[in-house]
């Protein structure tokens, strides 16, 4: 099975999917990334005392890093305007998905839930140009993505914590991915790759909070109990 993630940011991919990701990977299905900026203007430049070029180089050598870790089978970087992904014309970003699609041939399609996780712009915008170019390949009769899914967080205490993350409704998670410790060490690496964002990534308590169950919604299709893979009951 090809699944295909597609985020707005480096380091989107390794802060909760990694886990979920190394179990794929583990399992033999084929995981590609699409990661829509360099993530240039994070605040981070600030301290470091670069410019956004200098940055967005930065991280894409940490990607790549990430790259090697998570053992992915391929992986895009593209140069969208990090925080700017609101000023686009959606079609331009749908293009370009679209493009990154129709190559892989993905059985799964996968970005963050409608909610964005940390309500962050990026996050919003890429659920809904992801979720439009699949849209539009159903009504095209095209047979790939077979399943669109959506990575989110589930918490039983919302809102908590410093940056102020939402989570899907317990009824609204379609699937929960188990990972072993082999899994889990490689998202800790993943995250160590991101040596210019510890400061976040300490901030955040990702590390902790991020456990070995990741959850995901699916789109337009409702299972109880969750599945616990990503290809499971998928018409093939």
């Amino acid at each position: 099975m090809k699944i295909l993630y597609v985020f707005p940011h480096p380091d989107d991919e390794s802060f909760g999917p990694a886990p979920a990701i190394a179990a794929q990977r583990r399992k033999g299905h084929e995981v590609y990334l699409l990661t829509l900026t360099k993530g240039e203007a994070t605040k981070q430049r600030f301290r470091l005392g670069i410019n956004k070029k200098e940055m967005g180089e930065i991280r894409y050598k940490e990607m790549q890093c990430v790259e090697k870790v998570l053992d992915l089978n391929g992986m895009t970087v593209l140069e969208l305007p990090d925080s700017g992904l609101k000023e686009m014309d959606p079609t331009d970003i749908e293009k370009v998905i679209r493009e990154q699609v129709q190559y892989i041939k993905p059985d799964v399609l996968v970005t963050y839930a409608v909610h964005g996780i940390s309500g962050f712009e990026d996050h919003l915008v890429s659920h809904a140009v992801v979720k439009s170019v699949y849209c539009d390949l159903k009504r095209e009769g095209i047979d790939y993505p077979k399943r669109l899914a959506f990575f989110t967080h589930y918490s039983e205490k919302e809102g908590e914590g410093k940056f102020n993350l939402s989570s899907s409704k317990q009824g609204d998670i379609d699937c929960w991915i188990e990972a072993n410790e082999d899994d889990y060490q490689k998202f800790l690496s993943a995250l160590d790759c991101y040596e210019t964002y510890q400061e976040v990534i300490e901030d955040s308590n990702v590390k902790e909070e991020v456990g070995y169950r990741v959850p995901f919604e699916i789109f337009q299709e409702d299972f109880d109990p969750a599945l616990t893979d990503l290809g499971d009951q998928l018409d093939t």
